[in-house]
C-alpha cells in the first residue's frame, strides 16, 4: 500500500509506484529526529527570509512562509505539533504542515536548499546547545568538587599505585585531581564549540546551487560563525558529531573512575565515606543494605557511552563522499549519548555535595602499609646517602617492620640506627604521617599549603567556563530572537 496523494513522500515524482510499506517504516527517523523540530523551524526560517531577501521567491510569499512557520513554531513549544507518523521524518512534516496553511508560498520553501544541507544544519543546531548544557552539567560537577576539596584540604587519606597503599595524601588533594579531569573534559567541548558553530546551509545536495543565494546571511541569522567552506563537506561532514561523543565518552570515562572509588570506599572494608540515603538504595533481600546505585549506575553508562562513539565512528568509516543514508543514524547515538551523560553529571554533582567522610577511618588507613617510606628515604638522602642505598636501606627496615607487627614511626632510635647511622633524633620530625603530609608542598602537592593555588587556577578556569557557556548561550537567543521577529 502506499500513501495517499496529500501524503506524498518528498520524493515521490521520480516512481511509477509508491515505497512498501515496510520500505518507510525501514527508513523513518522520525521516532528519533522529532527533537529537531525546532531547529528545522528556525532554519526554515532563515532560508526563507534569505530566499525573499535575495529576490529568489517573491516578498509576500517569504512573509507568508515565516507567518506559517511561526504558527508551527509555537505549536512545537506547547507540545500540539500534529505528527504524521506515516511521514518520513520531522522535516517531512513541518513541511507538509507548512504548504496545508501557506499553500503555494509553502511549495517554494525548499528553493536552493537539500534534505542533504537542511538536515544537518539542525543537528549542528541541536549539538551547540549540548555542548552548553554538557559544560553547564561539567561545571557543577566541578565546583562540588572544589567545594569539597577545601573542606578537606587537612583530612589525611591513603593515596593509592596498583591499588596498593603508597603515599599520605589529603583527600582535598585527591578530588582536586578529580576536578583536573573535568576541567580538561569542559575544554575539549569548548574547542570543538569553534569547529562545531559553522553553517552547512545553503551545500543543498553536495555541490552547492545555481541560485543566488546569501549563506553568509543565514549562518549570521542562525548564530552560526560562518557557512563552511566545501559543500560537499558540509552535507557529509559528521566530525562534530564523532568530536562530541569522544568528549562525552571520555568524560563519562572520568565519572566512572570516582564513581568507582566512591563505591569502594563506602565499602564496610574501606568505610572511608558515607552516601547520603537520597542517593542510594537498598535491598528487595537484605535489609541491612545500603547501595551506591547512583555511583555504581554511572560508572555502568560509562560503556554506552564508548559504545555510541564506535557507532558513528564505524558507520563514517566506510562512506565515500558525499552524503550517504547511512549519516541517518547520527542522531540516535548523539541524542543517546547527551541525555545519558548530562545527568549522571548532575547526579554525581549532588552525591558527592552530600558524602560524609569518615576522617577517623581514613587516618587509621593512612598509618597502615608504610606510606611514610619514601619520606624515610628522602630523609637519608638530605643526610648524604645516594637514593639507591636509601631505598635498599629503608626496605630492610620496612622487612623489619613487617616480621615484628610493627610500623616506622614505632620504632625507637635505637632500632632506626641499625639501619643506618645517619639517622638521628630529628628523624622523629620527618616519620609521623601528618608531616609526611604537610611537608609536599611543591606545585600541585598535596600539602594543605599547596591547596589554594589548586584551588585558584581551578577557580579560574570554572570562570572561563561559565564567561563561554554564557556568551555562546546569549549569542543563540539573540540570533533566535531575531529571527522571531518579523524581517
Amino acid at each position: 500500500m502506499s500513501l495517499s496523494n496529500d501524503q506524498k513522500v518528498l520524493w515521490s515524482g521520480r516512481f511509477k509506484e509508491g515505497a512498501a510499506e515496510s520500505t518507510l517504516a525501514f527508513t523513518s527517523s522520525l521516532d528519533v529526529d522529532q527533537r529537531l523540530a525546532s531547529y528545522d523551524v528556525m532554519g526554515s526560517i532563515a532560508h526563507a527570509r534569505m530566499l525573499a531577501r535575495q529576490g529568489i521567491i517573491s516578498k509576500e510569499d517569504g512573509e507568508k512562509i515565516e507567518a506559517g512557520l511561526k504558527e508551527i513554531l509555537a505549536q512545537v513549544e506547547d507540545g500540539t505539533l500534529p505528527i504524521d507518523p506515516k511521514l518520513e521524518d520531522i522535516h517531512s512534516n513541518v513541511e507538509f504542515l507548512l504548504t496545508d496553511k501557506v499553500k503555494d508560498a509553502g511549495a517554494r520553501l525548499h528553493t536552493a536548499r537539500s534534505r542533504n544541507d537542511q538536515v544537518v544544519t539542525d543537528v549542528r543546531m541541536f549539538l551547540r546547545d549540548a555542548v552548553l548544557d554538557t559544560v553547564i552539567a561539567i561545571m557543577g560537577l566541578e565546583k562540588a568538587l572544589i567545594d569539597t576539596a577545601k573542606e578537606n584540604a587537612e583530612t589525611l587519606m591513603p593515596g593509592f599505585t596498583h591499588m596498593q597503599h603508597a603515599q599520605p595524601i589529603t583527600v582535598g588533594h585527591h578530588l582536586m585531581a578529580h576536578q583536573a579531569r573535568l576541567q580538561r573534559d569542559a575544554e575539549r567541548l569548548m574547542d570543538s564549540y569553534q569547529r562545531l558553530n559553522v553553517s552547512p546551509l545553503g551545500s543543498a545536495a553536495l555541490a552547492g546551487t545555481t541560485y543566488s543565494i546569501d549563506r553568509r546571511y543565514t549562518a549570521k541569522l542562525l548564530g552560526f560563525e560562518a557557512p563552511c567552506a566545501n559543500s560537499i563537506d558540509g552535507v557529509s561532514d559528521r566530525d562534530f558529531v564523532a568530536e562530541y561523543l569522544f568528549n562525552a565518552s571520555l568524560c563519562a570515562v572520568h565519572l566512572s573512575s570516582l564513581c568507582e572509588e566512591l563505591a569502594y570506599w563506602s565499602s564496610p572494608e574501606f568505610g572511608f565515606i558515607e552516601m547520603a540515603d537520597a542517593y542510594s538504595t537498598g535491598s528487595s533481600i537484605m535489609p541491612q543494605k545500603k547501595n551506591p546505585d547512583v555511583a555504581e549506575l554511572t560508572r555502568g553508562r560509562a560503556g554506552a557511552a564508548i559504545g555510541d562513539l564506535v557507532n558513528i565512528l564505524v558507520t563514517m568509516k566506510g562512506l565515500p563522499l558525499s552524503y550517504n543514508r547511512d549519516l541517518q543514524e547520527d542522531k540516535g547515538a548523539l541524542f543517546a549519548s547527551y541525555d545519558r551523560l548530562v545527568p549522571c553529571l548532575r547526579m554525581c554533582g549532588a552525591m558527592l555535595s552530600t558524602l560524609k567522610f569518615r576522617k577517623d577511618r581514613m587516618l587509621e588507613a593512612a598509618k597502615e602499609g608504610f606510606l611514610n617510606a619514601t619520606d624515610l628515604a628522602d630523609y637519608l638522602v638530605v643526610k648524604g646517602m645516594p637514593f639507591r642505598k636509601a631505598h635498599e636501606v629503608v626496605g630492610g627496615a620496612v622487612r623489619y617492620c613487617i616480621d615484628r607487627g610493627k610500623r616506622l614511626d614505632d620504632l625507637s632510635l635505637d632500632e632506626l640506627v641499625t639501619f643506618s647511622g645517619l639517622i638521628g633524633e630529628d628523624v622523629f620530625e620527618v616519620l609521623p604521617i601528618e608531616k609526611c603530609v604537610r611537608r609536599r608542598r611543591s606545585l600541585g602537592g598535596t600539602s594543605p599549603d599547596a591547596m589554594p593555588e589548586q584551588v585558584h587556577h581551578a577557580t579560574e578556569s570554572l570562570e572561563r567556563q561559565g564567561v563561554f557557556a554564557a556568551r555562546e548561550r546569549e549569542n543563540i537567543r539573540k540570533a533566535f530572537a531575531n529571527l522571531a521577529r518579523s524581517a
